[in-house]
C-alpha cells in the first residue's frame, strides 16, 4: 500500500474519530459503545463501498487494506492508554485503596479465569486449557466507557479511583495468565498451577521494579532538560514505549506493569523536577495521545468484529450468554463477598455497597480483551477450532458488555444516587452560591452605573441574582454541626495548601528537592484531615515537624562515625521547609478569615484559626532554636526567599509586557536571561557551620581551663565532637562500651530517678558517674536546643585520667559531691532522713550535680 494511501486512511478515521465525543454526548451513549458503532458498521462497508463515490471509496479502500496486527495493538495503543492513565491519578489516594485496587486486579482475575475455565469446559467440548485462555482474555476490564459516565453523572472521585486502578493492574495479571497459557498450548505441554503462579509473580514484581527504576532515572533526567518543555514532553512519550518494550523483550517481564509504575512514578514525583511550566502542558499533551489511541484502537478492534463473528454458531451464541452469567459470577463473588472481608483488615479500605454495585456491573470488557483473541488467531500451530472459538466468544462478551452493560450504568449509577451531593456538600454549596451571589450582585451595580445602563435592565438583571438566592435554603448551614465545619474547612485549606506549594515551585521560591519533600507533607495533610478532621490535623503538624529518615540516619553516622556532610545537607534543608511552611501557614490563616468565615461562620473559622496558629507557633520555635545556632545560614534564607520571590515577580512582569505588545521576544529573552544572572546569588548558600573542632570547643569549658598545652593536645586527639538536636535522646551506651559528655553550647536536660529534672548548660558534664565505678542510673538525657558536645568513650577516658593527674583532680570532686547528692536522695526514699536541707552540691564545674548514668 502507498504511504500516501495509508496516511489519508488515519487522517480520514481521526476526523471522524473527533466527532464522537459531542455525538455521544447527545446520543446520551458511553463514547466506547459509539466507537464500537462505527468500528462496526465500518467493518461492514469496507467489503460492499462499490456504491461510494470516489474520496469515500479511496477511503474505505484504504482501512480495506490496513493490516492489524495483535501486536499493533499492544505495542503501538497499549502503553499510551497505560501511560497516560497513570500519569492522571493520584498516587497518595491510589494508595489509600491499595488493597481493594490489587484484590479486584490480581485475585478477581484469577477467580475469573478459573470459574470460566471450570464452566466452558463442563459446557463445551473445547478442553480445559483453551477455556481457561478465554477467562484470561475477557478477565481484563476496560475503565475507559465507565470512566467517560462517571464524568458525565458526575460519580465520587473515589470509585473512578478505585476502577481506574483496576483497569491497570488486572492487565498486567490478565496478559501474564494468557501468555502462560498460550505457551502450554502452543508447545503441548502440561498444565502447571505452580508454573501459572511462579511465571506471573515474577512478572508482575519484575515489571513492578522495572518500571520504577526507570520511572526514576527519568524524573532524574527532567532535571538536565528543565526549561525545554517539549523535550521534557517528548521524554515521557519516549519513556512509555520504552518501558513497555525494554521490560517485555529485555527483562522477561510484565511490561504492562512497568508502564504502569512508570506512569505514576512521573505522576508524582516528576512534576517537581521539570520546569513548572511543562508539567501544565504534560497533561493536556497525554490527555490528546490518550483520546487518539483510546479512538483508534477503538474503531480498529470493532472493524474486526464482522470477520471474527462470520462464523459463529447458536451453539456459540449460547456459550457466550453462560460466558457473560459466569463472568458476572465470578465479578459478584468478589465484590459482595471477598472485598466487605478485606475492608475488615488493615489491608483494606471499605468500600459501600452502592460502590460495590457499580464495580459489578461496571466491568466492561474493550479493546484490549480484542487485541489478545486476535493475538490468538494468529498462533497457527494452536487448532483452528480453539481460535475460532475464542475469536467468537470474546468479541460476542465485549459487544454483550458494551451494550449491555455500558448503556445501563449511567441508569445504574443516577438509581444509587451516587450523582448526588450530601446533605454536608449541598448546604455547603448553597452557602458558597449565596456568598458569590451577594458579591456578584454588588459588582454588577458598579458596572451598571459605570456604563450608564438604564435602570429597568439593570433592575431585571438583579431580579436574577435575587430569584437565585430566594430558592436557595442558607439556613441549611445552621444544621450542620461544629466538627462538620471544622473537617470541611481543614479539608478546604489542606486543599489550597497542596496548590500553594505548588506555587511556590512554579515561582522557584524553592528548588525541586524541597518542593517534593514539601508536596508529599501537604499530601499527608490532607489525607490526615480527611481521616480525622481536627484530631487527625493535629496529629498531623506534630508529625509534619519530626525529623525525616534521612535527617535521622545522617545524625545516627554522625554519632556512629563523626561524619557531618550528609547532616549539614539535611539541616538545611530542614531549615529550608520551615521557611516555606512557616509563609504558607501565614497565607492559610489569612485564606481562613477571608474566605472560609462567610462560608462557614465565625465559630467553626475561629477554630481553624486558632488550629493553625498553634502550627505556625510550633514552626516558629523550631525555627527561631536553628536560628540562633546558625544564625548566618538563617539571614540567608530570608534574603533567598525575598531573592526568589523579587525575582519571579520580575519574570511575571516581563512576561505581561510581551502579552502587551510592549516589548518583543528577542527582548523579552534577553530580559529573562539578565534577571537570572542578577539572581543567581540567591541559588549559592552558605555552608552551614556544623564543623565542630574539639580544640575550639574545649576553650569553652571551665573543667579544662588552666590545663598545659600539652594536656589540652591530648585531650582534642581523644574528644569527639558530637551535635544534638532539639529532644534528641542521647545514647549512654555503643554496645558494651560507655561514654561521657561534656557539654560545649547550648543545654539539656537529665530526668532523674525521683521524677524531677535538672538542666545542664555549657561547660558541665555528664555519664561520668559510670565510668568511674559508681552508680547506675536509667535516667533518660535529652537535647534542649542543638547542642555542641564533646563525648568522650570509656577506654579514652580511663587513659586520660592515668595521663592527667589535675584533670582527674576535677573529674572526681565532681563525682564525689554527686555521689553524696545520690546518697542523701536514697536516703530519704528509704526515710532514713526526713525533713533535712540537702547538702550544697555547689563545684566549679556547674551549679547543680548530677548522678551519673549508665
Amino acid at each position: 500500500m502507498q504511504i500516501g494511501h495509508v496516511v489519508f486512511g488515519l487522517a480520514g478515521l481521526l476526523a471522524l474519530v473527533s466527532f464522537m465525543p459531542p455525538l455521544a454526548g447527545r446520543l446520551r451513549l458511553p463514547h466506547s459503545v459509539l466507537l464500537a458503532i462505527v468500528g462496526f458498521v465500518l467493518g461492514l462497508v469496507i467489503h460492499v463501498h462499490s456504491w461510494a463515490p470516489l474520496v469515500m471509496s479511496d477511503f474505505l479502500d484504504s482501512l480495506q487494506n490496513f493490516e492489524i496486527s495483535s501486536e499493533a495493538f499492544l505495542f503501538i495503543f497499549l502503553p499510551v492508554l497505560l501511560f497516560e492513565t497513570a500519569l492522571s491519578l493520584n498516587v497518595r489516594r491510589l494508595l489509600d485503596d491499595i488493597g481493594p485496587i490489587l484484590m479486584m486486579a490480581i485475585v478477581a482475575v484469577i477467580v475469573c479465569t478459573v470459574f470460566v475455565g471450570f464452566s466452558l469446559d463442563a459446557a463445551s467440548g473445547y478442553g480445559l486449557t483453551v477455556c481457561l485462555m478465554l477467562g484470561a482474555i475477557v478477565a481484563t476490564t476496560d475503565p475507559i466507557a465507565v470512566v467517560g459516565v462517571f464524568r458525565e453523572v458526575g460519580a465520587p472521585k473515589r470509585l473512578t479511583t478505585l476502577v481506574e486502578g483496576e483497569s491497570l493492574f488486572n492487565d498486567a495479571a490478565s496478559i501474564a495468565l494468557y501468555s502462560v497459557l498460550l505457551t502450554v498450548m502452543y508447545g503441548g505441554g502440561e498444565l502447571s498451577a505452580g508454573k501459572l503462579f511462579y511465571s506471573f509473580t515474577f512478572s508482575f514484581l519484575g515489571g513492578g521494579v522495572a518500571g520504577f527504576l526507570m520511572g526514576r532515572l527519568a524524573s532524574g533526567l527532567f532535571i538536565w532538560l528543565r526549561g525545554w518543555p517539549t523535550a521534557e514532553i517528548t521524554l515521557t512519550v519516549a519513556l512509555a514505549y520504552l518501558t513497555f518494550y525494554v521490560s517485555e523483550h529485555y527483562f522477561g517481564v510484565s511490561g504492562v506493569v512497568a508502564t504502569v509504575i512508570a506512569g505514576l512514578v512521573v505522576g508524582s514525583t516528576g512534576r517537581t523536577r521539570m520546569s513548572p511550566a511543562t508539567f501544565e502542558q504534560l497533561a493536556g499533551a497525554w490527555s490528546q495521545f490518550g483520546f487518539w489511541a483510546n479512538s483508534l484502537i477503538f474503531v480498529f478492534a470493532a472493524m474486526l468484529i464482522p470477520r471474527m463473528m462470520a462464523d459463529i454458531t447458536w451453539t456459540q451464541v449460547m456459550l457466550i450468554a453462560l460466558l457473560f452469567a459466569v463472568t458476572l459470577l465470578a465479578r459478584g463473588l468478589m465484590v459482595f463477598g471477598v472485598l466487605p472481608l478485606l475492608g475488615l483488615t488493615r489491608f483494606g479500605t471499605k468500600v459501600s455497597r452502592a460502590y460495590r454495585v457499580v464495580m459489578w456491573w461496571g466491568g466492561l470488557r474493550g479493546a484490549v480483551s480484542l487485541a489478545l483473541a486476535l493475538a490468538v488467531t494468529e498462533q497457527h500451530n494452536v487448532p483452528y477450532e480453539a481460535r475460532q472459538f475464542i475469536a467468537v466468544a470474546t468479541t460476542g462478551f465485549v459487544l454483550v458488555t458494551l451494550f449491555c452493560n455500558g448503556i445501563s450504568l449511567r441508569w445504574l449509577i443516577r438509581r444509587l444516587r451516587l450523582n448526588e451531593l450530601t446533605p454536608f456538600e449541598r448546604s455547603l454549596r448553597n452557602q458558597a452560591v449565596i456568598v458569590a451571589l451577594d458579591d456578584l450582585r454588588d459588582q454588577t451595580q458598579d458596572i451598571a452605573g459605570s456604563e450608564h445602563i438604564g435602570s429597568e435592565a439593570r433592575e431585571r438583571v438583579l431580579a436574577v441574582f435575587d430569584a437565585t438566592q430566594a430558592s436557595l435554603d442558607g439556613g441549611e448551614l445552621a444544621t450542620l454541626s461544629l466538627d462538620q465545619k471544622v473537617s470541611i474547612g481543614l479539608a478546604t485549606i489542606a486543599a489550597r495548601e497542596e496548590k500553594l506549594f505548588f506555587d511556590t515551585l512554579k515561582a522557584q521560591v524553592v528548588d525541586w528537592r524541597a518542593a517534593e519533600s514539601l508536596l508529599a507533607r501537604a499530601e499527608r495533610m490532607s489525607d490526615a484531615v480527611r481521616a480525622g478532621g481536627l484530631k487527625g490535623f493535629e496529629a498531623a503538624i506534630s508529625a509534619d515537624l519530626r525529623y525525616s529518615f534521612g535527617f535521622r540516619m545522617a545524625l545516627r553516622l554522625h554519632y556512629l562515625f563523626g561524619f557531618q556532610g550528609w547532616l549539614a545537607v539535611e539541616l538545611a534543608k530542614r531549615f529550608t521547609n520551615l521557611m516555606a511552611k512557616r509563609g504558607v501557614a501565614q497565607e492559610l490563616i489569612k485564606f481562613a478569615e477571608t474566605d472560609l468565615q462567610p462560608l462557614l461562620g465565625k465559630d467553626a473559622t475561629d477554630v481553624i484559626i486558632e488550629a493553625h496558629r498553634h502550627r505556625l507557633a510550633l514552626l516558629n520555635n523550631a525555627l527561631q532554636a536553628m536560628a540562633l545556632q546558625y544564625p548566618l545560614f538563617a539571614q540567608w534564607l530570608q534574603e533567598s526567599y525575598l531573592g526568589r520571590m523579587a525575582r519571579a515577580l520580575e519574570r511575571l512582569r516581563y512576561r505581561d509586557m510581551l502579552a502587551q505588545f510592549l516589548i518583543t521576544g528577542e527582548m523579552y529573552a534577553d530580559l529573562i536571561k539578565q534577571a537570572e544572572y542578577r539572581w543567581s546569588h540567591v541559588k549559592k548558600p552558605p555552608a552551614l557551620d556544623i564543623s565542630m573542632s574539639a580544640s575550639d570547643l574545649i576553650q569553652r569549658v571551665p573543667m579544662f581551663e588552666g590545663l598545659d598545652p600539652g594536656a589540652r593536645a591530648a585531650i582534642c586527639k581523644v574528644l569527639k565532637p558530637r551535635l544534638a538536636v532539639p529532644n534528641q535522646h542521647i545514647r549512654m551506651r555503643f554496645g558494651r562500651s560507655r561514654a561521657m559528655y561534656v557539654v560545649a553550647s547550648g543545654a539539656v536536660v537529665v530526668q532523674l530517678p525521683d521524677g524531677t529534672s535538672v538542666e545542664l548548660g555549657t561547660g558541665e558534664i555528664f555519664g561520668e558517674m559510670a565510668l568511674m565505678g559508681g552508680e547506675a542510673f536509667e535516667a533518660d538525657v535529652r537535647s534542649l536546643g542543638y547542642s555542641r558536645l564533646l563525648m568522650l568513650h570509656e577506654s579514652d577516658f580511663r587513659k586520660l585520667l592515668d595521663r592527667d593527674a589535675a584533670l582527674r583532680e576535677r573529674i572526681e570532686a565532681v563525682v564525689a559531691q554527686r555521689r553524696r547528692a545520690l546518697q542523701v536522695w536514697r536516703e530519704f526514699q528509704a526515710g532514713e532522713r526526713q525533713h533535712e536541707p540537702l547538702p550544697d552540691l555547689g563545684f566549679p564545674i556547674g551549679p547543680q550535680g548530677l548522678p551519673g548514668q549508665s
